[in-house]
């Protein structure tokens, strides 16, 4: 079966209810719907930066560097060997940093 592309994808009926007026309308509705939220009660789950963590404890276990892995010498992250890009004056470069 041939496809006419000339031909209009919407119909009269589409053309109608995408009318300005309605569009209008539909935005002066959503507008009058705001959610009326108390900024004190959001706050109360977000730890500020420079908060005093003294009392908490370190919940992931941390290893040592392994014998496969290299710490950056411009990043300073730990990587697998398969990371390392260069070395440069005895400085191991991850590819991160090297690109």
């Amino acid at each position: 079966m041939a496809t006419d592309y000339d031909s209009p994808r919407k119909t009269d009926e589409d053309i109608n209810e995408d009318s300005l007026q309605e569009l209008q309308a539909r935005r002066v509705d959503k507008g009058t719907s705001t959610i009326d939220v108390d900024p004190d009660e959001v706050a109360e789950g977000m730890e500020l930066p420079g908060a005093d963590l003294s009392g908490e404890e370190l919940a992931v276990r941390v290893l040592p560097r392994q014998a496969d892995e290299f710490t950056c010498s411009r990043c300073f992250l730990v990587h697998h060997r398969s990371q390392l890009a260069e070395e440069r004056k005895g400085q191991l470069v991850c590819k991160e940093c090297s690109a």
